[in-house]
């Protein structure tokens, strides 16, 4: 398996000022609500209909929706990256199931721990986000130099 650069296409400076943007929405949000903005608690806090204080469901659901909106007002204007998934429903099925099990194990997702924790300065979000970049890391690599045994 080859993997290369595609350097008509690749974005660095999108993908770095959409970054900048996100951490900054993220720190925005902590500084303004005192809320920490991580996709999986705010959709968490949805699912758990009892035990939700009043105004709770509000915003975390103005939050979602904004969240997808933003796709459907980004594509009036600009035309959507196409994406191919050569994978049968049943594995997406399961991967989403694994996603969510590892998030609630995890008490967030990466993003969250990355993007939030990190900008929160929490030692458990560092701790959290080492640990999945050292498992992707470890993962690929078997995968690619054992199992594979390519090395490019």
């Amino acid at each position: 398996m080859n993997f290369t650069i595609n350097w008509v296409h690749f974005t660095p400076w999108a993908s770095l000022f959409g970054g900048i943007l996100i951490g900054l929405a993220s720190i925005m949000m902590l500084a303004v609500s005192g809320r920490i903005a991580g996709i999986s608690g705010i959709l968490g806090g949805l699912m758990q209909v009892q035990n939700t204080p009043a105004g709770h469901y509000s915003w975390r659901m103005a939050f979602l929706l904004g969240l997808l909106g933003s796709s459907a007002l980004y594509g009036l204007f600009f035309t959507m990256p196409s994406a191919q998934i050569d994978a049968s429903d049943l594995t997406l099925v399961a991967a989403g199931l694994l996603v969510g099990f590892g998030t609630r194990m995890g008490s967030g997702c990466t993003s969250g721990h990355a993007v939030c924790g990190l900008g929160r300065l929490s030692m458990r979000s560092l701790v959290a986000t080492l640990s999945f970049m050292a498992a992707g890391f470890v993962t690929a690599y078997i995968f690619f130099h054992v199992i594979l045994g390519d090395a490019t």
